[in-house]
């Protein structure tokens, strides 16, 4: 019976970190269909979104399955409760890629996203979605510790793009609007990495009992 437990859980490590995948691939796709003016990519990331729900609520259901057949205590009952958390948090990370995704059209034509760090933004984003479910699937609280960290760096790019986009907006107003557009995608960058930093702390919850890495 405890064999087949551990079975289970080592199921629900292998869910994250595809819903992980999931996220990293939504991103990706809509950042890159974004820059590359690509309607294909685009459509990849609100597909890719749409799988994401699919997973929250498989593993959803997965996670209540585990806490009535095997009613865990202690660190695998932290364990669970985090995975639950965790995955609310993926499932909004891919609707902000998705919005991304249906964002990106109307800013077609227009060169300004070529002028500023979004690219950047998007791969510090990634890294910390991924770096915080390792830290979750090898139970590595110093590796949760740093993402917390890292979001410094994704907020200071934000802080960047937004200065450019004054800038740009500044050296020629009919730049307006889409420098207005692309200030809400870099927000939902941003917005992602509060999203990986939510996970992160629940890694700790699920390791210490307790959810503040800021040490």
């Amino acid at each position: 019976m405890r064999d087949n437990y551990r079975k289970r859980l080592e199921t629900l490590h292998t869910d994250l970190i595809f819903m992980g995948a999931l996220c990293e691939d939504a991103i990706a796709n809509a950042v890159k269909g974004l820059l590359d003016e690509n309607p294909a990519l685009l459509q990849k990331a609100i597909e890719i979104e749409k799988e994401i729900d699919l997973k929250e609520r498989e593993i959803e259901s997965f996670c209540i399955r585990l806490l009535i057949r095997e009613q865990p205590v202690a660190g695998d009952l932290r364990l669970i409760t985090a995975a639950q958390r965790m995955i609310s948090d993926m499932e909004r990370i891919g609707d902000q890629a998705a919005d991304i995704a249906e964002l990106a059209p109307f800013m077609a034509g227009s060169a300004v996203k070529s002028d500023i760090h979004i690219n950047e933004m998007a791969d510090a984003t990634v890294k910390m979605l991924s770096d915080s479910v390792d830290s979750f699937v090898y139970g590595d609280l110093e590796k949760a510790r740093a993402v917390v960290d890292y979001d410094d760096i994704v907020d200071g790019l934000f802080a960047k793009i937004k200065h450019e986009l004054i800038d740009l907006i500044a050296l020629d107003g009919a730049n307006g609007e889409a420098c207005l557009d692309l200030l809400m995608i870099a927000k939902y960058l941003e917005r992602i990495g509060d999203h990986a930093v939510n996970i992160a702390e629940w890694v700790t919850y699920s390791i210490a009992g307790e959810r503040n890495v800021s040490e």
